[in-house]
């Protein structure tokens, strides 16, 4: 009697993050969660119990928004996703800024494109530019309309 295979288990899907080099991580971290509407993570109370056992030098920490934070990278997450309440660290949609000492220099290869709604693009537009973003050019074309901005380190990002 021949037995019939098991049925494979559906893949898990994988868990990811988007890591985006930055020169000021905590000021790119403040204008993505301004931008999206998004947390910056709290890792504090990690980085405190680093710090006491020893295993995080000081240096390798700032203060930021009156807590300390690690120095050369920080994350933003959405609000409604889960997050690690032992480590603060997002388990869903997130951003991860790491300091390099390089500028940007070319074009993204791999941008956002935000969509804040039938009519609201302008509206978006302003808000954005509030927080520290730049227009770089206005596109109309046959396959749609969208504003193509910078945040404040000149990566680029586009407003449907």
């Amino acid at each position: 009697m021949t037995q019939t295979p098991a049925p494979t288990p559906a893949p898990t899907p994988v868990h990811w993050k988007l890591v985006v080099d930055a020169g000021d991580p905590h000021a790119q971290a403040d204008f993505w969660a301004g931008a999206l509407h998004y947390e910056v993570e709290d890792n504090s109370a990690l980085i405190e119990r680093l710090l006491a056992a020893g295993a995080l030098p000081g240096a390798a920490t700032v203060e930021f928004h009156g807590r300390p934070a690690f120095r050369d990278l920080i994350a933003v997450r959405h609000p409604d996703d889960p997050f690690d309440a032992d480590s603060g660290t997002g388990l869903g949609r997130r951003l991860l800024f790491q300091r390099v000492p390089e500028a940007k220099t070319v074009k993204n290869r791999l941008h956002l494109d935000l969509h804040p709604g039938a009519g609201r693009r302008e509206e978006e537009v302003q808000r954005l530019r509030a927080l520290g973003a730049s227009v770089l050019r206005e596109v109309r074309e046959p396959s749609g309309e969208w504003v193509v901005m910078a945040d404040p380190e000149g990566n680029e990002f586009c407003v449907q």
